[in-house]
This record gives C-alpha cells, structure tokens and sequence, in this order.
C-alpha cells in the first residue's frame, strides 16, 4: 500500500475546484451535440464535433488532470507543488476560460478568438508544467514514478504547443509547414497517448492497489511500457509528418492501448483483496471500449474510434478516479477541521455506493448511445445520445457537490 503524506497534500478547495468543473464542460459537450444534430456525428470535422471534442479534452480532462495531479504529487510523489492556492485559481482560470474561447470560435468559426485561446491555453499548461516539474526534479526516490509524469507533462505541454499553432493558423497568423490533417493526427497521438494514458498508467500503478485492492503491476513492466511510449511518440510523429505514414501511428496506439487495457484486466483479474466494486466496474468498462476503439481507429475517418476514446472510455476511466479522490478529499477536509479523537464518517458514507453505481449506469446509457449515433446517424438517436451525455454529468456533479453536503451536515451536528 502506497502511503499518503497527507499533511503535504494542498488545501481540499484547490483539487476539489478542477474536480467539480469537468462534469460541467462534458455536459456542455453534450449541448452542443444536441443543438448541431446527427450533422456533428457525420464527420470529426463539423464545427460542433470539433467543439464538443475539445470541451471533453480540455474541459473535462484538462480539469481533472490538472486537480488530480495537484493532490496527487505532494501526497504520493513526494513532490512540492509551487505557487499554492493563488497559482492554483490562475491556473483554473486560464484553462477554463481558454477552453471557453476555443469551443466558441470552433463552434461559430469566429477567427478572432482563435489567438487570444491559444494565448490562454498556451499559458495555463506552461504555468502548470512550472507548477509542478522543479517538485518533480527535486523530489527523492519512486524515480519510475517521477519519469512517467514528467513524460506526461511533456506530451501536454508538446501537445498545446500544437494546438496554439493550429489556432493561430485558423487565426491567419501563421503558416504551418505541413498538412493539416497530419498535424491533428500527431497533437490527438501525443494528447491522448503521451498525456491522458501516460498519467493514467503511472498513477494508476499507485491508486490501483489503494482503491480496487487490485495486484501492483511490476516495476520492470511500468518502466518497459514507459519507455516503449518515450521512444514511439516521437518516431511516429516524424514518419506522419515527413512520410504521411499512418501504418506507424496506428502500430504505436494499437501497442500500447492494448498493452494498457490487458495489463488492468490482468491486475484486476489477480486481486486477492478486491475492493470498491463500482471503481473496479468502470475501469473494466472503460478498458473495453478503448480495447473497441483501437479495433474501430481504421473505419472511416477515424469518428468511431474517437468517440469511442474521448466521449466513452477516457471518461469511465478518468471520472471514475474523480469520484474516489472527490470522496477522498471530503474526508481529508474533516480530518484536518475536527483534529484527532473525532470519530469521522468513512469515505463509503460520504459518497455511498448506490450514488457510484447510479453515476456509472449513466455513463454506460452514453457508451451504448454515442456509439450507436455515430454508426446509424438520425436526428432522433442523436438527441437521445446527447440528452444522455448531458443527464449523466449532472448526475455526475450532483453527486460530486453530495460529498460536500455530507461533510457539512457532519460538522453541523459535531457543533450542535
């Protein structure tokens, strides 16, 4: 069992901020899919595709990246995060109102916001990355765990590197050397391999026996697969830009998404101490459907397999921890306002299970909906699909803001 340096973790609201915020950008997605019809579940170039895209991996994932790994590297890492709570509202703003900006200039193809979003963006993972790496270079010992999140911090930051030359290109600003198309396929490889399934392999290593009770995946198998994504990123990023080779791109996520997804049905699979049902449940469900979109990234031009990825399965795997660390850090808010000697509810009763498998058969409405939208289009089975996107975030949220109310109806009555 990892142990947990609590007293290092940063104050509940900081984390807790990012956490409540992403429900609200995947039910935004939702509205936008809702108003633009089946006509966004066509092609992954319709203004509100692109949209709704960047609302799920900005807004959702942006968030719970950023709060996660702001509780997570002072706790587990050992690594001091720099700037406190000031960097940390400055942080959330430049993300969120960023994202804001882009989604509005993508959805209305309004040029004149294109800049001022990937100035915005730009800043918030540059301000992140400063943040975080000088506690990550400083910090002693879990040396796997240290290279996997920097690795990770580098794709983000390669990755928003990308994304403000395409706005400012969009923008007429610039020029960009290569195809469009080319680039898109290396800043989604390097968003959603190099930073999303990096971040969640190497904390997933951690969390996995802490939360699910499942088997720890061994050091050598971590730092094979690590290195196998440090050494293919930047080698299929190359062949798709000088050789408009898609065969290597699609080797390296196909390697490595299954290696990922076997590795936690494996791990799962020999837990002698299973617990948290309803996490272990997610994860399984969302390892399945990224498993379905690797099978489909060949079909089309390439819809399928994105919304497979980005609306179905990085959203069981991400939000599922979110519930955890949510409950988690309700807890840590108790502790550290009642002190030692005070009996505090369990983590179980401020987020009960009932809620975890509600918030779960929600997003499986979704993972049968989208799909399905996007492989028989009708205005009618879009509009379900988008109506359960939106349903299943503020399912999410409710029951996110239930912990807080938990807690606060505990220090009411320890007061009374």
């Amino acid at each position: 069992m990892t142990r947990l340096a609590l007293d290092a973790a940063p104050e509940t609201a900081v984390p807790r901020r990012f956490l409540e915020t992403a429900p609200i950008w995947g039910a935004l997605a939702g509205v936008l899919l809702l108003a633009a019809g089946s006509a966004a579940l066509r092609t992954r170039w319709h203004p509100a595709t692109l949209a709704a895209t960047h609302a799920f991996t900005l807004g959702v994932f942006g968030n719970l990246l950023f709060g996660s790994l702001l509780q997570f590297l002072p706790a587990v890492a050992g690594a001091r995060v720099r700037g406190g709570r000031r960097a940390a509202r400055l942080l959330h703003a430049l993300l969120n109102l960023g994202t804001l900006l882009l989604v509005i200039a993508l959805y209305g193809s309004l040029r004149a916001l294109f800049a001022p979003a990937s100035v915005l963006l730009f800043a918030a993972f540059g301000l992140f990355a400063g943040m975080t790496v000088p506690g990550l270079l400083a910090a002693h010992g879990q040396r796997l765990l240290r290279a996997g999140l920097g690795l990770g911090i580098a794709a983000a930051l390669a990755t928003a590197a990308l994304g403000a030359g395409f706005a400012l290109t969009l923008a007429g600003w610039i020029g960009l050397p290569w195809p469009m198309p080319a680039l898109v396929d290396v800043h989604a490889l390097l968003g959603l391999l190099g930073w999303v399934l990096v971040i969640l392999v190497v904390v997933g290593r951690m969390v996995m026996p802490m939360f699910q009770g499942a088997a720890t995946l061994p050091a050598a198998a971590a730092a094979a697969w690590l290195a196998g994504v440090a050494t293919a990123l930047p080698l299929a990023s190359i062949t798709r830009l000088v050789r408009a080779d898609r065969a290597t791109p699609y080797l390296v996520v196909v390697a490595a998404t299954v290696a990922f997804a076997f590795g936690v049905l494996w791990l799962q699979a020999r837990s002698t101490h299973r617990r948290n049902p309803p996490l272990r449940a997610f994860w399984r469900a969302g390892t399945l459907a990224l498993l379905a979109a690797t099978i489909a990234l060949p079909v089309g031009d390439g819809l399928l397999a994105g919304v497979l990825a980005i609306g179905v399965a990085l959203p069981l795997l991400t939000c599922g921890m979110q519930l955890e660390i949510v409950a988690f850090l309700g807890w840590i808010d108790l502790h550290r306002r009642c002190g030692r000697g005070t009996r505090l509810p369990s983590v179980q009763r401020l987020l009960p299970n009932r809620e975890r498998w509600r918030v779960l058969a929600c997003f499986l409405a979704v993972a049968l909906l989208l799909p399905a939208a996007v492989q028989w289009p009708s205005s009618w089975l879009a509009a379900a699909a988008a109506l359960a996107l939106i349903g299943s975030r503020v399912m999410l949220w409710r029951t996110l803001r239930g912990v807080r109310h938990r807690a606060t109806r505990f220090l009411a009555e320890e007061v009374a």
